[in-house]
């Protein structure tokens, strides 16, 4: 059973802003790397950003400076803020947990939240 439940895609404007939500259940979760990701049809998933179990961050330069990720250890949830959303954001985007070099993510995907950024 895939631990993850994301939530807070919509339907917005381009320029507009969005905060998705990524709720854990059943991990340890403030021993995990956790990463957003983002997938469009006929495409494989895009690994847009991460946050270490440190705090420290990464990310896509098609999203640096446009987008934050964080973690609540306290909540077992973690964030991808998004602002300044272009149309070429819109996607199914999903969280998952991964090693810290990089390496293939250790759970299944679950139902990702749908952003879609259109005028």
């Amino acid at each position: 059973q895939v631990p993850f439940g994301e939530s807070g895609g919509d339907l917005v404007q381009p320029g507009g802003s969005l905060r998705l939500s990524c709720v854990t259940r059943g991990l340890n979760f403030r021993t995990f790397n956790m990463r957003w990701y983002r997938r469009v049809p006929g495409k494989q998933h895009e690994l847009v950003a991460t946050v270490a179990t440190t705090g420290t961050t990464n990310y896509a330069d098609s999203v640096k400076g446009r987008f934050t990720i964080s973690r609540d250890d306290t909540k077992n949830t973690a964030y991808l803020q998004m602002t300044d959303l272009k149309p070429e954001d819109t996607a199914v985007y999903y969280c998952n947990a991964g090693p810290d070099d990089g390496g293939p993510v250790y759970f299944g995907w679950g139902q990702g939240t749908q952003v879609t950024v259109t005028s």
